[in-house]
């Protein structure tokens, strides 16, 4: 009898053993570009048709989708906590300084997630991956480079507000703080001034650049801030926009060309240029060679997605990118 107690208690410990490393491997499953062939081979050409038709119908939209999943990573990593809304225990990040009355998107999301479960029958997609997906898309729809996303994350239960507003960087940001910047995020300096072109699409608010063109007087071209002046003026207009680079709707080099010739919208663009440090060669190649600086941000993509990804049975599938399940 005691022995039959014996072999019990070490079957019954040896279960256990068993199912935490089954577990931990579950927990830190990798992330894959084939994550999807087999439950949902439609996910990936449902996303990119949405994508397609919302930029189509708007091209500023593609910036949009393509700053939501920058934002997302830089706090606690890729995991949809961009898209949750406020509750009384969800701090919602929509709500912290880099994104309040500026980050957009959010319907274009919501329309993929139903459309994309729709089509699979169930929700089996992330709001993570479906980020990180639009992303991409939106990319390759105004002219720039494709890359095989990595997938398979799943979306947080939790946000945080106080981590967006310290974690995301600044477009006040000196070199040395945007370098500690990446850094955090395990980003080199080809990250930075790769990711930083993603600065080629889009627009800025009049707010994020008014003391650059009004204050500043080294490593700027006075008939830039001149001509920045006439949308921008020094009391009101804080939400007036003004494009990144010249061709704010294709994906160009122009951004670099507009730093190395000191007509960088943003303090936190033009510091990559103009004072010495390792970015500078490196914008200066990006300028005269689109090929490079497209390899280069789309391998960058690559890496910032792959920012603490919630695997395995971590987080959960939200059946609504907006709330927890």
């Amino acid at each position: 009898m005691a022995s039959f107690s014996i072999l019990y208690l070490y079957l019954h410990a040896l279960m256990i053993i068993l199912s935490s490393l089954v577990l931990g491997l579950a927990s830190s499953a990798p992330l894959s570009p084939v994550y999807y062939n087999r439950v949902c081979p439609q996910a990936l050409p449902t996303i990119r048709r949405m994508v397609e038709d919302a930029v189509s119908q708007e091209r500023r939209m593609g910036a949009s989708l393509l700053r939501l999943h920058f934002h997302d990573c830089f706090v606690n990593g890729c995991d949809a906590s961009i898209l949750l809304d406020a509750t009384p225990t969800i701090d919602s990040e929509k709500n912290a300084l880099p994104n309040a009355n500026s980050a957009r998107g959010f319907e274009v999301i919501d329309r993929i997630k139903a459309q994309v479960d729709k089509v699979c029958g169930r929700p089996v997609v992330s709001c993570a991956d479906i980020l990180a997906v639009a992303a991409r898309d939106s990319v390759v729809a105004l002219g720039g480079p494709s890359w095989a996303v990595q997938l398979g994350r799943r979306d947080s239960t939790t946000a945080s507000r106080s981590v967006a507003n310290n974690d995301i960087p600044s477009p006040f940001m000196d070199l040395p703080a945007l370098i500690s910047s990446f850094k955090k995020q395990g980003l080199n300096v080809k990250d930075l001034v790769a990711l930083s072109g993603g600065h080629t699409l889009g627009f800025a608010q009049c707010r994020l650049f008014r003391n650059r063109i009004y204050n500043e007087t080294n490593n700027i071209d006075p008939s830039f801030a001149s001509q920045r002046q006439a949308t921008c003026p020094r009391a009101g207009g804080d939400s007036n926009l003004s494009p990144l680079d010249p061709s704010p709707a294709v994906f160009d080099t122009a951004y670099f060309s507009n730093l190395v010739s000191k007509r960088g919208l943003l303090h936190s663009d033009q510091a990559l240029f103009g004072a010495g440090g390792p970015t500078q060669d490196l914008v200066k190649s990006y300028s005269a060679n689109l090929l490079a600086f497209s390899a280069d941000f789309a391998n960058s993509m690559i890496k910032m997605g792959g920012i603490k990804p919630l695997t395995g049975n971590r987080g959960q599938i939200r059946f609504n990118c907006r709330k927890v399940n």
